[in-house]
């Protein structure tokens, strides 16, 4: 049946993305220059070209808004790999890609104002001559500009579970002449959660009920930062970029769960998680010509330094001595990287040799505790969750791209990565790899409203540190063995991706993906009845994305237009316990993102409504088996005033229709294919309605 869906799923979204255009082109309703939507011309490289006028009816303030609004582009961000290695992130800005890790493409393109966009345009990754880039690719065109600037502001509450938050903001200031650019921003991000209501139920392996639970749960976070940046162009060509940020952050989250038990004593369980850290990123570039080329020298330093504390205690109603857990974790992460790029022509093409050094390093000190009946913490033997792990990387990458023919661009790239992993304490060992990399990327325009682009690739994965030591979840009642032996899993990759433009109806895109794995990293069983994070030799992933814009205009409903996003995605691998196949663990296989926006013609307001579906799989552990979701359909309406004041205001509620966060444990006395079920946990928990404010002006 799943199989059936996603073929059935993939059929008609191909059909569509073919046959609309037709009938489209069909159509002569004019709704009118001052609400028109976005509609692409053509560059004479064939890019689809958007203006800042394109985009007027929805009163964009910076390059993010009138991205989001581009028909058919759903914006990626940076894919966290180590080092900096190839491009990922789907924009460019000026035809650059962004160097920094910490500060990402989406909070640059928000601190450029509007007035400084020239335009934006659409083109094939590959035709752009930067190693990585495959697929719809947004190139942002600036222009220089006074000083000027921004803010946003965020609050937001939750009447039902959650604490109201206030403190959200960013204020920045920019410049630019014809020889030097730069930003300074500073501002606090928030984040809230929580869920309450409902019942939970405990069973044993039989189904008697043995305990009736009331759990309620809060989560609270502020995250200040302030960041810099600045881009200086001299009289010979040479540009020179350097970027610095420092972050704070202040998490809690707390759950209090009363038990009420069939036989026994009742009690109130307690968990409190307290995390706190800062962090900063330096990092800088200069591109010069040299030996009829350009060479690109780059250098960034990261640095995180991060304290969490986890306690768990059960407080009984008969005034027994309470009884818990506490968890104390101090870890530090750094990254260092030095990267070259030397880029020429030759033989009629692009040529561009990269080589890379990145040195990571991370070390955690642990430390478990048991609360005695005197209400003090003793120290208890914890082997295996202090220690440390670095990674030497270094890479080279050659690569080639020209233009095969009129419409026709290759791009091939092809490397080596070698690595030095090492990890200190008793049973440390340290290993060496070789691994090679690369990719081919072929763009296709077919024709002026239809783009095709294939890629192949060959990547290597990004391992977590922290797997390679011991730990334990006081939440869950989990605890998970170190592994001094993970390798970074890779995988041979390929999609295919068709963009068609349907003019004053919008715009469609449709990729295809799949992916086989090496070395996948899932839970694994090792001696003593423990699992660990570990490597199994391969899994297989597949999947779709359909992302359309329909502007409504053409059938009379003026100022409206609709987005759609569907995702369906199939996966396999063989369960390290069982060795029968099964699909990833807890990961989302279904998604459908629809949204109705309407800017109301001749007036300074406009509406959203839609709704979210994700379908998330159960997750697998030796010992336990499971799911965890949300909603799994949330609801959403907003109401916007483009003009309050010379501010854009915006109110958005959030979950209209009671999406609730479910889950079921099951519980097994010992790994899952061996022992009897133990017990089986049920969770029903309310989420409540979520109010959003936002206010956004220039100054």
């Amino acid at each position: 049946m799943r199989s059936q869906f996603f073929a059935g799923s993939a059929a008609l979204a191909l059909m569509f993305a073919m046959s609309v255009p037709a009938r489209a082109q069909e159509a002569s309703v004019d709704p009118g220059a001052d609400e028109a939507a976005p509609v692409a011309t053509r560059a004479a490289s064939g890019a689809r070209v958007f203006t800042p006028a394109d985009f007027e009816r929805f009163a964009p303030r910076n390059a993010l808004d009138m991205l989001n609004r581009v028909p058919g582009f759903t914006l990626r961000g940076e894919d966290g790999q180590r080092g900096l290695g190839q491009a990922s992130a789907n924009v460019v800005i000026d035809g650059e890609r962004i160097a920094s890790k910490s500060d990402g493409v989406f909070a640059q393109l928000q601190r450029i104002p509007t007035d400084r966009v020239v335009r934006i345009e659409i083109v094939d990754g590959a035709s752009l001559g930067i190693p990585g880039l495959s697929g719809q690719v947004a190139n942002v065109i600036t222009r220089a500009g006074d000083i000027s600037g921004r803010f946003e502001y965020h609050a937001s509450a939750r009447p039902e579970y959650g604490e109201p938050t206030f403190l959200g903001a960013e204020v920045s200031l920019t410049g630019s002449n014809d020889r030097f650019e730069w930003t300074v921003a500073a501002g606090n991000g928030t984040g809230t959660g929580g869920a309450g209501g409902g019942e939970a139920f405990l069973y044993d392996g039989d189904g008697v009920l043995l305990e009736q639970r009331y759990p309620e749960s809060l989560y609270k976070g502020n995250f200040p930062r302030v960041s810099g940046t600045a881009k200086y162009t001299t009289g010979g060509g040479t540009l020179i970029n350097a970027n610095a940020s420092y972050d704070r952050e202040y998490s809690d989250f707390t759950e209090e769960e009363y038990r009420d038990l069939v036989t026994g004593i009742d009690r109130l369980r307690l968990f409190h998680n307290r995390y706190r850290a800062w962090s900063y990123e330096l990092g800088g570039d200069i591109d010069f010509a040299l030996a009829g080329g350009r060479l690109k020298l780059i250098g960034l330093e990261r640095y995180t330094r991060g304290r969490s504390t986890n306690d768990s205690t059960l407080d009984f109603d008969d005034g027994s001595p309470d009884t818990g857990n506490r968890f104390v974790t101090r870890a530090e992460t750094g990254e260092r990287i030095g990267r070259a790029e030397y880029r020429w022509d030759m033989l009629g093409g692009g040529w561009q040799i990269d080589a890379e050094a990145a040195f990571n390093r991370y070390s955690r000190k642990a430390q478990l505790f048991d609360l005695d009946a005197g209400g003090d913490y003793v120290d208890v033997p914890f082997p295996g969750a202090s220690g440390g792990v670095t990674e030497d990387r270094y890479e080279t990458i050659l690569t080639h791209n020209r233009s095969l023919a009129g419409n026709l661009t290759l791009q091939i790239g092809a490397g080596l990565e070698h690595s030095t992993l090492s990890q200190s304490g008793p049973q440390g060992l340290t290993r060496s790899f070789l691994r090679p990399k690369g990719s081919v990327n072929l763009a296709w325009k077919v024709n002026d409203r239809l783009d095709l682009s294939l890629e192949i690739a060959r990547r290597v994965g990004q391992l977590s540190f922290g797997d390679f030591l011991a730990s334990v979840s006081l939440q869950q009642g989990q605890q998970n063995a170190g592994n001094v032996e993970l390798v970074p899993q890779q995988s041979w990759e390929a999609q295919v991706e068709a963009a068609r433009d349907l003019g004053r109806w919008g715009s469609t895109n449709l990729r295809l993906y799949a992916r086989l794995i090496e070395d996948y990293i899932e839970l694994i069983p090792v001696e003593g009845g423990l699992e660990t994070r570990g490597n199994i030799d391969r899994a297989t992933l597949y999947g779709l994305r359909w992302n359309t814009t329909l502007n409504l205009d053409p059938l009379g409903f003026a100022g409206a237009k609709l987005d759609i996003l569907a995702q369906a995605e199939e996966s396999s691998l063989d369960d390290p316990l069982t060795g029968l196949p099964r699909a990833f663990s807890s990961i989302e296989d279904r998604e459908l993102d629809v949204t109705l926006r309407h800017d109301i013609p001749g007036s300074d307001w406009a509406w959203t409504a839609g709704f979210q579906y994700n379908h998330t799989l159960p997750y697998y552990r030796l010992g336990e088996f499971g799911r965890e979701y949300e909603g799994p359909t949330y609801t959403f309406a907003s109401i916007e005033n483009k003009d309050v004041f010379g501010m854009t205001a915006k109110l958005t509620v959030f979950n209209l229709t009671d999406g609730r966060a479910r889950s079921e444990r099951l519980i097994y006395g010992g790994y899952r294919d061996r022992t009897g079920l133990l017990l089986r946990e049920v969770r029903n928990q309310a989420v409540g309605p979520i109010f959003m404010f936002e206010l956004s002006g220039d100054f």
